[in-house]
């Protein structure tokens, strides 16, 4: 989880002396070593209950800061930097009631993974793209083609989530505590 010290990093980069260019390459090191790590540890087998948890957590850490971080800068609106996050807090308020049918956490659905990898994209081009010239427009342009469907991903897989944890709350009997 060493990607989770980019975060602050990143931040002061892009909101202190707007250093973009490190920045970008702050997030796509990030990016990369996310992939990295995720293709070996299931290479090698050597996936955790830890890593699972964890590497969806940091994820949503990158996503958070870097959307506060871009609307901050203006780079994007303030409801796109509100509605991300929101899906997170509302399903994490499902997590509760997961726990009374025994379950910690939902596996991760591949629709949440592809909006995940659309947001990952579109941020370092929405970045790239304030900027002029034509590889700042390409990259708006690419930057905000992801970032529509990211989001209407990132929604549709949080419904899903939702619709899940409603089946599995009539279908699951109570887990008695105790």
């Amino acid at each position: 989880m060493l990607r989770l010290l980019g975060i602050p990093l990143f931040l002061y980069l892009v909101l202190g002396p707007e250093y973009d260019e490190i920045a970008l390459i702050v997030l796509m090191i990030a990016g990369i070593t996310d992939y990295l790590d995720g293709m070996l540890a299931r290479t090698l087998h050597q996936t955790s209950k830890l890593g699972q948890i964890l590497d969806p957590v940091a994820d949503r850490l990158y996503i958070l800061s870097v959307v506060v971080a871009l609307a901050i800068r203006g780079i994007i609106p303030v409801w796109l930097a509100v509605i991300l996050p929101l899906r997170d807090i509302l399903l994490f308020a499902l997590v509760p009631l997961l726990r009374t049918r025994g379950y910690n956490a939902l596996p991760v659905h591949f629709l949440g993974k592809a909006a995940t990898a659309n947001l990952l994209y579109a941020f370092p081009l929405l970045l790239l793209g304030d900027d002029s010239g034509t590889v700042a427009d390409l990259a708006n342009v690419f930057g905000w083609a992801f970032a529509i469907w990211g989001t209407g991903l990132y929604w549709w897989a949080g419904l899903l989530y939702a619709w899940q944890v409603r089946r599995l709350m009539t279908e699951t009997p109570r887990v008695a505590h105790g």
